[in-house]
């Protein structure tokens, strides 16, 4: 052995972000003056140095070289012991080269972060979102999460025990927000709320200090009913009270005024008929008597009473309630009684459920609509001239179920469910 090289700890503890030295020294033994060149070995090679770079050495003499050990704060850069190697090579004499080993301990430090995404969610009931936790340090991580909203207008679900989460690493956790009560109608509440995040190293060398995070989140809980959905109703409603207060006692007087000025004129026509008599007796009588004349008075045909008002009947309506299976297809039917006319002039389609598929309905041999069930809730046609159902005839809704929706219980249904109602005017057939 002509060169000799020996680091002056066998242990050398580093911090992460820090910077630490210790010294190597280079003994020339050989007869010759050498320079020497220094090689860092290990995983310690991308942030650890020699100063200086290169070393001449007179024949028996030594001196010390200064090894500088910077790991960065990342985490790349493992907590734990991790082997160190200087390779001393003799530029003249490069087969003589020698290597000199020590251990590194990197201590473990502690980073982390967290984030709520989405920060905003809109539903009627139930919302989901995630929790990003992200391990920025060099040693494992656990934790704890929980979640509570300022009004106790929620329930969360989170898991009971978070995961060990590696360095360098990001773990989603899912949490689950679930309304108290339902909102019928009226405007959207924003419901606010915030998740705790309690972070802590599983390899920690002092008492473990964890990291909080406070992440901020709402909920948007919206009506299960709209609020144009309220106007419609309420503009449906006042139609139909001014058809019963107003359009339909008009239009039964003036088709019983009608029909008393027709019967009027049939009693003034009868009156003006030529009376018919049985004519005057002959005078005289039996046995040569004479005698005074007798008549009977003139006979007249009465006139006839007035007729019934011709076109009149009964405001009538019914409901077909429709309920299919998944992936089935189903037909419920209205029949127009005999000796009747059915004059529809309104329906009403209603898919309470948001079911998913397709509504079709039929008067008589006639199509009305085929409708998308998902592009509505409710769903309201209407006709000036009515649409005439013949007496045995039937009005069909058939409904195909692709998937059934979520009523407002919250728990999707198991069958499709849709109601058609049909209004108009039921009146006699003519004969």
């Amino acid at each position: 052995m002509t060169t000799s090289a020996e680091l002056d700890r066998p242990t050398v503890v580093v911090t992460p972000g820090g910077e630490t030295a210790t010294t190597l020294t280079v003994r020339n033994d050989s007869d010759i003056v050498e320079a020497y060149e220094f090689e860092v070995l290990g995983e310690c090679a991308p942030w650890t140095t020699v100063e200086p770079v290169r070393l001449s050495l007179y024949p028996g003499t030594s001196e010390n070289v200064t090894v500088l050990l910077r790991p960065p704060r990342s985490p790349d850069v493992r907590a734990g012991e991790v082997p160190l190697g200087i390779r001393v090579l003799p530029v003249e004499r490069p087969q003589t080269g020698v290597i000199s080993e020590s251990t590194v301990i990197i201590e473990p430090f502690l980073l982390t972060g967290a984030e709520l995404v989405p920060q905003r969610r809109r539903a009627w009931r139930r919302a989901r979102y995630s929790v990003l936790l992200h391990n920025l340090g060099n040693t494992p991580i656990t934790g704890s999460l929980a979640a509570a909203d300022t009004e106790q207008q929620l329930r969360f679900r989170l898991p009971a025990q978070l995961p060990e989460i590696a360095p360098g690493t990001r773990e989603p956790i899912r949490l689950r927000a679930r309304a108290r009560k339902l909102i019928w109608f009226g405007r959207p509440v924003t419901r606010a709320f915030r998740v705790e995040a309690d972070l802590a190293a599983t390899m920690v060398t002092e008492p473990d200090v964890p990291e909080k995070h406070a992440l901020d989140g709402e909920f948007v809980q919206l009506p299960l009913l709209p609020r144009w959905l309220l106007a419609l109703l309420a503009a449906l409603l006042a139609l139909v009270l001014a058809w019963f207060a107003l359009v339909r006692p008009a239009i039964q007087s003036a088709a019983t005024e009608a029909a008393e000025d027709k019967a009027q004129q049939i009693a003034q026509a009868a009156g003006q008929q030529p009376r018919t008599s049985t004519g005057d007796q002959p005078p005289g009588g039996s046995g040569g008597g004479g005698g005074a004349p007798s008549s009977q008075p003139p006979a007249s045909t009465p006139a006839p009473g007035p007729p019934p008002p011709a076109g009149l009947g009964q405001q009538s309506s019914a409901t077909i309630e429709v309920r299919t299976n998944p992936g089935g297809r189903g037909t419920r039917s209205y029949v127009v009684p005999e000796g009747k006319i059915f004059r529809i002039t309104d329906i009403l389609l209603a898919n309470p459920q948001g079911d998913e598929g397709l509504l079709t309905i039929v008067f008589g041999e006639r199509t009305i609509t085929t409708i998308a069930l998902e592009t509505f809730r409710n769903q309201d046609y209407h006709w000036v001239t009515p649409i005439e159902v013949p007496a045995g005839a039937i009005v069909d809704a058939t409904v195909t179920c692709n998937k059934p929706g979520t009523p407002a219980s919250g728990v999707q249904a198991r069958s499709c469910l849709q109601l058609l109602n049909v209004s108009g005017e039921l009146v006699d057939q003519p004969q």
